[in-house]
């Protein structure tokens, strides 16, 4: 059972902190307010103080204790929202002084004076209870309160990279494995069967890191590939569709097949393909049984099918043809582990003083050559006495080997939990709702912990969420999660490594969270002790064992469905302390077990987190009004067509999301949402919108459509978006008129990005004369821009490719041109010089071409090659200066051919020149040539390509 403080960082000092203000007004109270604030004060240092103990080692009266303190919580917060809500706020002092004044009134008037009275001594009679049980503790430890940016390590990316190397497939280990996948397609028949690996090894390895760097590395000679998880109680029909789905089939389409009908699927796509497909973390011999099915009619092309498994009979299952292999994953050497360790500790490999070689070796050694306990206990040590490390040496045990690795590793990790503060362990504990191999969307996530309690507040008007993002990026720092980096080499999501995830679960407890999966017992559980029910099940409805039926429903505070299944929930009204509640992509269109349109959730009133994405709902209650604590509603990819007054009484409202509807806000109701830091979806039609948007002054992200633009409402926005001095992302899209290209004309003119601003998309026709604007005027406002994407641009002059191209922080550029003119471009070797993917699609006027030294770091290009240009302007053998250029490239290579007006054979011509120009790079990127348009099947070389782009 592991102690956790939950949101008590936030409540309980909170509780004492805004009575304190105002208890002298009552001398009545006097005394019992100031009993509160130091009581609860004491219990919560105690709290953290109890929390750096291993579980082990705590006194079991100690626990008990530890459990009463905590259930103090929903007393407090109960007590908050009896006197309206009160709760210091999180936005400015301005807000804060307002709270104090209405406190003031509540004590003014005898009724609610008598409510705070009768609620204070409730509390204080509960805290003598437990006190009475446990002599006091008197603690001075505070859990630590991050204010400054927390940046991810950038060694860490280069560490993954080189613990990719070390588990083999850069290695010497590489020709090994590469030998059994036979990867040649010459004439040998047993080169061209379906060719099984199985990848065996303990827990901890690299297994997964080893199959993911092998399917990076060739599956660019492949006509399609998968790469899927399984782990240790997975659906069938899921794995069946994720495998289909990672082949490029639409999920809408696999939905309402059953496991039979996937298996045919899947047949019948990869019948005349060449696929390379990896199943990693298989544990049961019966399931692959299941998963062969789906590959038991291979075709003759050299198919290679790659799995990963920590059970060695597992593997054997895998591999039962003569033409199969088993691989089996050995620790790294004593040479390769050293160096891991240092590079991760020292930031050099060779960087390690003498006073702790000895210490380092013998730690090592107690690792056994595990990557994922030596970075564990390395991130753990980094910054760690060498009297600390003498200490850690003797908690480690007697080491790892094959047979004891999970006791051993859950030792070695629960050292680098415990060093983590206490704020960050609760976070860390969170993680144990996901299943297994989930990719964690990361702003989700954060959003929810700031529900949850967990984010405790930092200086007045610092934002919750960056505070949070702070946590997220300490625990990547420590590598207790996994990052997940987009193709910007941004973390956008995470991962649970199985053996943390073993850890953590082993480590939490049903006081803390109630996973249930509808396996086991996982369905029994006394009521009394459930705070934060999970359920994963995706293929049983729980029909059975509705959560009606159970009692102690009124202690839930979190409620997350990861499955569509939701015929168990009770009445929401029942949930008398409940924060967050996500049925993202629930089916509540159909189901009539939510009382269809949410009834009951006006009773809600403790609810911060509201996640309905995706559940088909077409309206909001008016009730919805009711939840004056809610910060975060969750509404995109639905059928809303309006935003209800109601949604206007939702002040503390940080995020509102209505992304993919059509949603029109009722006037006046986004005045009042002056807390709002993400907004994302909304379509504007009237002047009085566009005004309003000028008081949400800590917008960060704004994501808004416009519908039939005039120029009085582009002023009135332009004019509210000179208010919003916080924003970091803009996404505009106004549709198709030419009325949008006044819309850009004003921002060139009416306004400045902030110098923080990151990111600008524009979905609409425009000019690049409002870029033009700001850098003339002022480059060092786009100091940081990092994404621009600007589609149907009128067009691309050589001036912009340069002016561009100076912008030092750009790592993404995607321009689409509608109208070019200039017929060359050309991409100089002294811009662009951090770009990471590059997309420049200038349709059939123009042809691009590189300079030698051109986009050195770019990993994903995209380009046009007007074929019927080039060949007027002299470049008959397509040459677009490709030698020696985009030697970076990881992703794929795209090229718009346009050939209107072209003959066939040129167009044939130039496909093969820039496909042998590509080919020929050292990394040898993956090709896409997309012709526009497509040449008929069987046309003759002097045929005539139709003059037409689509």
């Amino acid at each position: 059972m592991e102690v956790v403080t939950g949101a008590m960082g936030n409540l309980l000092p909170k509780l004492g902190e805004l009575l304190m203000d105002e208890y002298n007004l009552h001398k009545c109270v006097k005394k019992d307010v100031e009993f509160l604030r130091k009581e609860l004060a004491s219990m919560h240092a105690a709290l953290i103080k109890v929390g750096e103990v291993p579980r082990d080692q705590l006194d079991r009266q100690v626990k008990h204790w530890a459990d009463e303190v905590r259930e103090l919580e929903d007393v407090v917060d109960k007590f908050l929202v009896r006197v309206e809500g009160i709760q210091q706020p999180h936005d400015n002092t301005g807000r804060f002084k307002e709270l104090k004044s209405k406190m003031l009134g509540l004590f003014k008037k005898g009724k609610n004076h008598h409510r705070i009275a009768d609620a204070i001594k409730e509390i204080k009679e509960q805290l003598q209870e437990v006190a009475a049980r446990r002599e006091r503790n008197k603690l001075d430890g505070i859990a630590p309160n991050p204010g400054e940016a927390v940046v991810i390590d950038p060694c860490l990316r280069a560490l993954y990279i080189e613990v990719t190397e070390l588990v083999g497939i850069y290695g010497k280990r590489d020709q090994d494995l590469m030998r059994r996948l036979s990867l040649e397609t010459n004439d040998d028949a047993s080169n061209k069967r379906l060719k099984k690996v199985s990848i065996v090894g303990f827990g901890g390895l690299g297994k997964t890191t080893l199959a993911r760097a092998v399917y990076q590395k060739i599956k660019g000679d492949f006509d399609c590939g998968a790469f899927i998880s399984v782990g240790r109680n997975p659906d069938i029909k899921k794995v069946f569709r994720d495998i289909l789905i990672d082949l490029g089939n639409s999920h809408s389409d696999l939905v309402i097949l059953d496991a039979n009908q996937l298996i045919k699927k899947l047949h019948e796509f990869l019948e005349n393909k060449r696929y390379l497909v990896i199943i990693d973390d298989i544990w049961d011999e019966k399931l692959w049984s299941y998963i062969n099915l789906a590959f038991s009619n291979s075709n003759n092309l050299g198919s290679r099918l790659i799995t990963t498994t920590r059970n060695l009979d597992v593997s054997k299952s895998c591999c039962s043809s003569a033409d199969d292999s088993i691989y089996h994953m050995k620790p790294l050497s004593k040479d390769d582990s050293r160096r891991l360790f240092y590079k991760r500790v020292f930031a050099d490999e060779n960087g390690c003083p003498n006073e702790f070689e000895q210490v380092s070796k013998d730690i090592l050694m107690k690792c056994g050559g595990v990557p994922l306990a030596i970075i564990t206990i390395a991130s753990a040590l980094e910054v760690k006495l060498k009297s600390e490390w003498d200490i850690l040496l003797q908690s480690l045990g007697s080491g790892l080997t094959e047979d004891n690795s999970l006791e051993e590793m859950r030792r070695i990790q629960s050292f680098s939990y415990y060093d983590l503060p206490c704020h960050l362990r609760t976070c860390l504990l969170y993680l144990c709702i996901y299943p297994e191999d989930s990719e964690i969307d990361r702003d989700r996530l954060i959003w929810k912990w700031v529900a949850e309690g967990f984010v405790h507040h930092g200086d007045q008007g610092t934002s919750l969420f960056l505070l949070g993002l702070n946590y997220f990026n300490q625990l990547i720092n420590r590598s207790m999660i996994q990052p997940i980096y987009d193709d910007l080499g941004q973390v956008h999501a995470c991962r649970v490594h199985d053996m943390v995830l073993d850890l953590i679960r082993n480590l939490s407890q049903a006081k803390f969270v109630n996973v249930l999966d509808g396996t086991g017992d996982s369905m029994s559980f006394q009521g009394n002790n459930v705070c934060r029910l999970y359920f994963q099940d995706r293929n049983k409805d729980h029909e059975g064992t509705p959560l009606r039926n159970f009692t102690g429903i009124s202690r839930v505070r979190s409620i997350t469905i990861f499955t569509s299944a939701i015929n168990i929930m009770p009445f929401l009204s029942r949930f008398e302390v409940l924060r967050v509640l996500d049925l993202s992509y629930c089916n509540l269109g159909k189901s009539s077990s939510l009382q269809l349109n949410l009834k009951g959730v006006g009773h809600l009133v403790h609810l911060r987190y509201l996640g309905l994405a995706g559940t088909g709902i077409r309206e909001l209650p008016a009730e919805i009004g009711n939840l004056q604590l809610l910060e975060v509603l969750d509404l995109k990819s639905n059928e809303l067509q309006e935003l209800p007054p109601a949604v206007g009484k939702l002040r503390r409202l940080i995020y509102l999301n209505v992304y993919l509807n059509k949603v029109v806000p009722t006037p006046g109701v986004l005045q009042n949402l002056t807390s709002i830091e993400v907004l994302m979806g909304l379509l504007v039609s009237v002047n009085i919108i566009a005004r309003e948007l000028g008081n949400l002054a800590r917008m960060r992200l704004l994501l808004i459509h416009f519908k039939d633009g005039s120029l009085d409402l582009y002023e009135s926005f332009v004019k509210s978006l000179g208010n919003l001095l916080h924003i970091e992302s803009l996404y505009i899209n106004c549709g198709s008129g030419e009325t949008s290209f006044e819309l850009m004309d004003l921002l060139g003119e009416c306004w400045m990005p902030p110098v923080h601003l990151r990111k600008f998309v524009s979905w609409m026709p425009s000019q690049l004369s409002a870029l033009r604007g700001w850098i003339i005027r002022d480059p060092s406002h786009l100091s940081n821009l990092f994404e621009l994407i600007l589609s149907s641009v009128k067009e691309v002059q050589q001036q912009d490719v340069q002016i561009i191209g100076g912008l030092l922080s750009l790592r993404l550029l995607w321009i689409q041109t509608t109208h070019q003119t200039q017929r060359l471009l050309v991409i100089g070797a002294d811009g662009f010089r951090r770009m990471v993917e590059f997309r420049l699609d200038c349709g059939s006027a123009a042809q691009i071409k590189f300079e030698p030294g051109a986009l050195p770091r770019a990993e994903v290009v995209a380009f046009s090659l007007g074929v019927r240009v080039a060949k007027e302007d002299g470049n008959r053998g397509f040459d677009l200066g490709l030698q020696g250029n985009l030697l970076s490239l990881q992703g794929r290579v795209r090229v718009y051919m346009y050939c209107g007006g072209a003959r066939v054979g040129e167009a044939k011509e130039a496909e093969a020149a820039v496909r042998h120009t590509l080919k020929a790079r050292p990394n040898h990127p993956p090709v896409h040539i997309e012709m526009k348009p497509r040449i008929a099947e069987g046309a003759h070389d002097d045929d005539l390509c139709e003059d037409k782009e689509n």
